[in-house]
């Protein structure tokens, strides 16, 4: 349902007539994709096996700047046309009715099945998709209870990943505003052609995500996230104490950054999708996306500000700081799940180890 409602508030969008009207239609556009990430990346998470599950959300990350490229190049193709906002706009239609047509037949979540302690149904629907049945942990029938999220064992958790993700979110957009620079040295800076500068940025932040998307599983989730939160700091560390760098070393550090933030945006969905068990676990996704929003809001109003108040090397020099913080909270408190099933990684505690009591 929420597909479709992306769909037909996309084609709604095309005919309004007033900057209320457009408002309105954004934000209910982003009250439905919100409420589509938490159930997409559960899904993906609990029809991929221990060693898939990884390389499955990296690579849903990486979509998503596939699909900041194609935005983009449809910003391009469109720029001149008349009323090609609008089209730009509507044409989010096509990509909702492709994944619409790939839904159509998705079955329910296995580990929900089993959860409300319908065994047969769910034996059924793997025999069907994989040709055999397929063994899951031991996972008895429980009640959901959305409260769960705020317990002692769960509520560290919804703060650890929060914390990363803002420490993530907010210094990337501290670091786009080099962008125009870097943009600006391909002679891409005005009109529809900034437009391709934007889809070279994009293109910065997917290439970081391919190879995280194998580190996850060789290196392992707790020592990619320390050492991606390192690099960095470095990289905006160096853009805020040394003035006037030359647009190669502004390339330079820009491409670090972006180059080491694929590990952590891979992880921000993945340690939720892990370390919450079934009956929660869409929840927790969507509440942490919630809470790591408040930073992506402060950070969009505030760095204009702080850019005009204090310069942009300060500016660099308060993301890094924001980094750093990222960087302690993980060496003190990142979880290693590589190699461990769902039922292991949903009993974890936040220093690691299974809890005596599973609820």
């Amino acid at each position: 349902l929420d597909i479709i409602a992306i769909g037909v508030i996309s084609v709604a969008t095309m005919f309004v007539s007033t900057p209320l009207e457009l408002l309105v239609m954004r934000v209910l556009i982003g009250i439905v994709i919100g409420a589509d990430y938490p159930i997409a990346t559960s899904m993906i998470t609990e029809f991929s096996n221990t060693r898939q599950r990884a390389f499955s959300i990296g690579f849903i990350a990486a979509m998503w700047y596939v699909g900041a490229t194609c935005a983009n190049l449809v910003g391009y193709w469109l720029y001149d046309m008349e009323g090609g906002w609008r089209w730009m706009l509507g044409s989010a239609f096509i990509p909702c009715l492709i994944i619409l047509i790939g839904r159509f037949d998705l079955p329910e979540s296995p580990r929900w099945l089993l959860r409300k302690g319908r065994v047969k149904e769910c034996e059924q629907m793997m025999i069907k998709l994989f040709g055999e049945p397929v063994c899951f942990d031991d996972e008895p029938p429980q009640e959901t209870r959305f409260l769960q999220l705020f317990n002692r064992r769960h509520f560290p958790f919804v703060l650890f990943v929060a914390a990363i993700w803002t420490c993530q979110v907010i210094p990337m957009f501290a670091i786009y505003t080099f962008g125009p620079q870097i943009v600006g040295l391909l002679g891409w800076e005005q009109g529809r052609n900034a437009a391709l500068g934007n889809v070279v940025i994009s293109l910065f932040f997917m290439l970081g995500c391919i190879p995280a998307m194998f580190w996850l599983n060789s290196i392992g989730r707790r020592p990619l996230l320390i050492g991606s939160f390192a690099m960095m700091t470095i990289a905006l560390a160096l853009l805020g104490l040394v003035s006037n760098l030359g647009i190669i070393l502004v390339v330079v550090a820009f491409a670090v950054y972006a180059f080491f933030s694929g590990g952590p945006g891979i992880l921000q969905w993945l340690y939720p999708n892990e370390l919450f068990p079934t009956d929660i676990r869409a929840s927790a996704v969507g509440v942490i996306m919630s809470l790591s929003r408040i930073g992506t809001i402060v950070s969009t109003w505030a760095l204009p500000i702080f850019i005009t108040r204090y310069g942009i090397n300060n500016v660099m020099l308060i993301g890094a700081l924001i980094s750093l913080v990222g960087l302690g909270v993980s060496v003190m408190f990142a979880p290693e799940t590589r190699g461990l099933t769902l039922t292991q990684t949903g009993n974890m505690t936040l220093r690691g180890t299974p809890s005596d009591n599973p609820r």
